[in-house]
C-alpha cells in the first residue's frame, strides 16, 4: 500500500513537471535559451569564432 501512495506521488510531480515543461515551451520560454540573444553563444549567427 505504501509503494502505491508513492508511485502515485512520483507519478503526479512528474506529470507536474511536465506540465510546467509544456506550457512553457507554449509560451515561448526554454530551459536551453534565455531569449537574450547578445549574450547567447549557442546560435551560429552570434557566434564570434569559427571553430570547424
Amino acid at each position: 500500500m505504501g509503494t502505491a501512495i508513492v508511485l502515485l506521488l512520483v507519478a503526479g510531480a512528474a506529470a507536474l513537471a511536465i506540465r510546467k515543461i509544456i506550457k512553457d515551451k507554449r509560451a515561448g520560454k526554454s530551459i536551453a535559451c534565455g531569449g537574450d540573444c547578445s549574450r547567447c553563444g549557442g546560435c551560429r549567427p552570434n557566434r564570434k569564432t569559427d571553430d570547424r
